[in-house]
């Protein structure tokens, strides 16, 4: 069993093909909560609590002069500065966006920089939205719904481009977050599929639960995303997506019982700390790369002749 990891970049590619033309100003915030030079660090605390935000540019006119962050609002808290003006504690120089820039980069700024938002400008300097990682993984989850829309709208037709001549069974599945009740779904059209052609029952089992484990993953610990499944005359290939929020830790979320679980999902039955450990061990291939807000992939390999290496052109 091989669980050393692929090359980032297949992962990397994948996301730029969903961003595809999609620019800054499709996807930023346009409501944007901000303040003024005259306003004090307490007004700032006060519009940041009642709207669940930790962030709020701080504006000359239409002009963006400085940022304070929750970061500020802590510490002037501490050292007793509520009542001083802001610009005595906003951040200046503060990085900017601009709305017609694609939005590959703003995803490549917030890969390069440790900031959870960045106000976008239009070509005048003006401020005209925020852009967080939230933004971007909508729009992403958005764009892949789309994609699978056409595909469903297509009747499911896959193009040449997309399998080889080898191919017995290809299908993408869209998985909802939350929807345990549509859980099992993918895992049981595969197991149908393999006992329909005559494999063996155990490699069934391992394959069904390794299919079914990466369902359930995406349902209770992700925004949503899809599950890939293709199957040709050598191995069962099952890759799955999700856009968020991705594991900061890879080795200790592959420690059998580790779970990041909310009560709430640990009382539907799920969440145990077993999904990911399991998989691994049922696959002859395994392979796992993730990225905090940026989603995971899990790719599980399961051959059908384990007596028999796959030949390497129908990987």
């Amino acid at each position: 069993m091989s669980s050393a990891p692929q090359p980032a970049e297949d992962t990397s590619l994948r996301i730029l093909e969903l961003a595809g033309n999609l620019k800054i100003r499709d996807v930023m915030t346009r409501k944007v909560f901000a303040v003024t030079r005259t306003c004090t660090m307490r007004d700032v605390q006060v519009i940041m609590k009642s709207n669940a935000i930790n962030g709020v540019p701080v504006m000359d006119d239409k002009y963006l002069i400085g940022f304070i962050s929750v970061h500020d609002i802590m510490n002037a808290f501490e050292q007793g500065w509520m009542q001083d003006p802001v610009t005595k504690h906003m951040t200046t120089g503060v990085h900017t966006l601009s709305e017609e820039q694609p939005l590959s980069f703003a995803m490549s700024a917030f890969s390069k920089f440790p900031y959870r938002r960045f106000p976008v400008v239009n070509r005048h300097n003006e401020l005209t939205g925020i852009i967080t990682l939230r933004n971007i993984n909508m729009a992403l989850i958005q764009e892949l719904s789309r994609q699978l829309n056409v595909i469903e709208t297509e009747g499911g037709r896959i193009t040449p481009a997309a399998t080889s001549e080898n191919c017995i069974f290809y299908r993408i599945y869209r998985i909802a977050r939350y929807d345990f009740e549509s859980g099992g779904k993918a895992s049981a059209e595969l197991r149908e599929q393999l006992q329909a052609r005559g494999v063996a029952p155990k490699i069934i089992r391992r394959a069904a639960v390794a299919c079914y484990e990466l369902e359930i993953n995406i349902i209770a610990h992700s925004y949503g995303g899809t599950l890939t499944i293709y199957v040709d005359r050598d191995r069962v290939r099952i890759t799955a997506n999700d856009f968020g929020p991705g594991i900061p830790d890879i080795d200790q979320a592959m420690s059998e019982g580790y779970s990041t679980a909310s009560d709430w999902i640990r009382s539907q039955g799920f969440g145990a700390g077993m999904g990911l450990p399991n998989t691994k061990r049922l696959s002859d291939e395994f392979v796992i790369q993730s990225g905090v807000d940026m989603g995971t992939m899990v790719k599980s390999v399961v051959y059908l002749n384990p007596q028999e290496k796959p030949s390497d052109e129908n990987k």
